[in-house]
Order: C-alpha cells, then structure tokens, then sequence
C-alpha cells in the first residue's frame, strides 16, 4: 500500500520573490528535496553589456530594492579595480556609512516583520504587532534610521542614484548628517534591548554543520573590502573567486546553483557566517552582545540567524555613530579617472551574503562582459541540503505543520528569490 503524502502551499509568504519547494516522502526516508525556483530570468548580465560603464552603478541598483547597495558597491568596486581607481579616505569611509543604513533597514524589515512572527506562530507582522506593539514599533523606528541614511548618501531610500565610479556624484555636508546622530544613539540603545528580547525567542534545535564563507578584513568588519575566508579552507584573495567556486544550473530552477570547484558540497553565507568568521571585528557594544546572545557554539543553529542580524544592526549603528561624529565636509567626491579597457571583479556582502561581480572594459568604456553572483543562489544548494536534515524531525507531523516549519526554515536565509534569478510554493509527496 502506497504511503505516500503531497503537501503543496501555494506560496512561500515574508519572503522577496517567487518559486517552490518540492519534496517527497517515502514513509519516513527522504527521496527529493528541490528547491525550484521558478520566477523569470532577470538578464542583467545580458543588459548590462554594450552600456557605458557610467550607468553600471543606477542599472545594478535595480537589481534588488531591499538592498541596491550591495550591487551598487560590488559593480563600483569590480570597475574601480578595472581601471586602477583607488578612492580617498573620505569617500571609503562615506561608502561604508551608506552600506550601514542598508544593513540596518534590511535587516530590521526581516528581524521585525519576516522572521519574529514564525516564533509565535503568527502570520504575519502585523499579527505580531499586537502580541508586542512597543518593540515591532521600536524595530521600525530603528528601520527608519537606516533609510535615513540611504536618503542622505544615497539620493534616496530605494534604488540609491548618489553612486558612480570613482566615489559620489554628491558629498553630503556635516550640516546633512549630524542631525542624525540624536536618532541613531537612541537607534543604538533600543536596537540593544531588542536584541535581549529576541534572544529570549523559543529556538528550534537544528544545528547543521557546514563550511561557512564571508569576507574578512583584519581591521575592520568587512562589508565591502577584504578577503574571501571559510571556517574550513584558507583564506583566498577576491580575485581568485572563479578558481575556487563554480555555477551549474540544474533543472528545477532559475537561478544557478554554486558548488566548491570539482565538489559538489555546498556552503552558507549571511550574518551566521559573518558573526562566526569576523567576531573580532564588530564594534565595541556589539562584540559585547555577541557574547551574550550568540556564543559560537550556536553559529550552525540556522534559526539563530535572527540573532546575529541584531548583532550586525548593533554594529552598524555603533559605527554609523563614530563616522557621523567625525565627519567634516568633503570637497573631493569623486576620483577622476581615464577610461581604457581592463578586467576586474569585487565581492562585497549583501545583508544575505557575498555578492561577486566581474566586468570586462572595452577601449570605450563600455561593458564588453558581466558576471553577478548573488548571495541567495549560492545559498540555494545549502538550503535544499539543510531541509533533508530538518525534515527527519518533523516526518511524524502533520503535512501542513510539515509545510509551515520548512516555510520557517527558508525564511531564516532571507532569500532574495528575484535576486538570484538567472523561491516559494510548497509540494511535499508521501509514498
């Protein structure tokens, strides 16, 4: 007699994107787990070509509108290395402030209304909302700052237009930014609390081990500089990406899948990844918060990502705070350069993970080549190897508890689906 189920949700709810989830059941053995991710082709790649490298920085921001930055900084890095461009201090250290306010707003929207609810079994945020108004309140008051900060740098909250090659098209003034700083010290200490509160969530046990790859700066918490670093292969720099990683596409999805070169293991990146390799280098206040709620020990629970988010939001507040303090207006906003052709590639982190770019220059300034990466489809292979070993705990249950604690799981990367397409209704089938 046959036992087999199919479970289908017909959409993954809080995430960004479209796509399903495919598993099927023999009993209790597991026989396919597949992510399928089924939302159109972006082309970005294909778009990009023949374009001046000028609008490279305004076209990739549309990428995504939860985190332009991110492909923002990542083409006007990988450019800058083409052409030999080195930015000033001032201008590195304004970037940097402009992927704080992204890393704040991105992860207080996903903290507040994407993740919380699934530990109180609520629907949505604005279910939660009325378990906890004062603190989903407070978390989007902390959200507010960063947009604020995307607003002044960035010319404006979602798809940021202050960016170009070389650094800015504008400076802000000291006038523009010190009145934010009454705002992010209160952002500072409420973003503090709310950790404490989040850190006291019933937390499923699921702890998976796995590599886990971010970038590393020995001086600083790397968002948009430094090496590639794994907590098991050696450190390796950025321009060696493509030697060490590869895309493959497999049937049931858009999106390629990324594998260690020759192998077929798969990897984690985001702030699980980040927390665990660049501890060291948080801030002050948030190293100290990192000990308290999120030891190493609990780096492989994926349901624990929520904590490192706050610790990355502590960071970037207490960062955004020390920059603003000394800040005095710059004259130079961007660097000069001379077009010619040239190749060059950059990583950055994306709140969801490292984000590599490469372009190849023509004579004329133009993109003869493009290659993205996004965080999501390299954590799409880690997804579906993680869902095999959750599913064994929850065999037994229902298939809609079944179908709403993978949901919960898949909600813990915070996949930007649209992102890595080139995710979610869910089939589960029961022999």
């Amino acid at each position: 007699m046959s036992r087999e189920r199919k479970i289908i949700v017909n959409a993954l709810t809080r995430v960004e994107g479209e796509g399903a989830l495919h598993i099927r059941l023999d009993g209790d053995e597991i026989d396919d787990v597949r992510l399928s991710i089924y939302e159109p082709p972006r082309f970005f790649e294909a778009l990009l070509r023949g374009r001046s490298i000028e609008e490279v920085p305004d076209i990739t921001a549309r990428i995504c509108g939860i985190c332009p930055v991110a492909y923002q900084m990542s083409s006007v890095h990988a450019l800058e290395s083409a052409l030999n461009i080195t930015v000033t201090p001032e201008i590195r250290a304004l970037r940097r402030l402009l992927y704080c306010g992204e890393w704040i707003e991105s992860h207080a929207l996903h903290v507040f209304l994407l993740s919380a609810p699934d530990f109180f079994g609520c629907a949505s945020g604005i279910e939660l909302t009325k378990q906890f108004p004062q603190q989903i309140n407070d978390g989007l008051r902390v959200r507010k700052v960063g947009n604020a900060l995307l607003e002044i740098l960035g010319g404006r909250a979602i798809h940021p237009v202050n960016v170009r090659v070389g650094g800015f098209h504008r400076m802000p003034s000291r006038e523009e930014l010190t009145p934010l700083l009454s705002e992010l010290e209160w952002a500072l200490a409420a973003a503090i609390e709310l950790a404490d509160w989040v850190a006291g969530f019933s937390f499923p046990t699921f702890d998976a081990t796995c590599e886990l790859i971010a970038m590393h700066h020995p001086d600083e918490y790397s968002m948009n500089q430094g090496q590639i670093a794994s907590t098991q292969f050696p450190t390796f720099d950025v321009d060696k990406y493509e030697q060490h990683f590869s895309e493959d596409q497999v049937a049931h999805s858009t999106a390629l899948q990324s594998t260690r070169r020759g192998q077929t293991s798969s990897y984690l990146l985001g702030p699980l990844a980040r927390v665990a390799l660049n501890r060291d280098q948080l801030s002050p206040q948030a190293f100290a918060l990192a000990k308290k709620i999120c030891p190493v020990s609990v780096t492989q629970n994926r349901f624990a990502s929520i904590l490192a988010r706050m610790i990355e939001v502590v960071s970037c507040l207490e960062e955004s705070i020390a920059t603003i303090q000394s800040y005095e207006t710059a004259n130079q906003a961007f660097v000069p350069y001379v077009v010619q052709s040239g190749f060059g590639c950059a990583a950055t982190e994306a709140p969801r993970g490292l984000l590599y770019h490469h372009y190849e220059i023509s004579d004329d300034g133009r993109v003869a080549g493009a290659k993205i990466v996004p965080p999501t489809s390299q954590n799409q292979r880690q997804i579906e190897f993680d869902l095999r070993g959750y599913l064994p705990q929850l065999i037994r249950e229902s298939d809609q508890t079944i179908a709403n604690e993978c949901e919960k799981l898949i909600r813990t990367y915070d996949p930007c689906i649209s992102c890595s397409s080139h995710f979610l209704t869910v089939h589960v089938v029961r022999n």
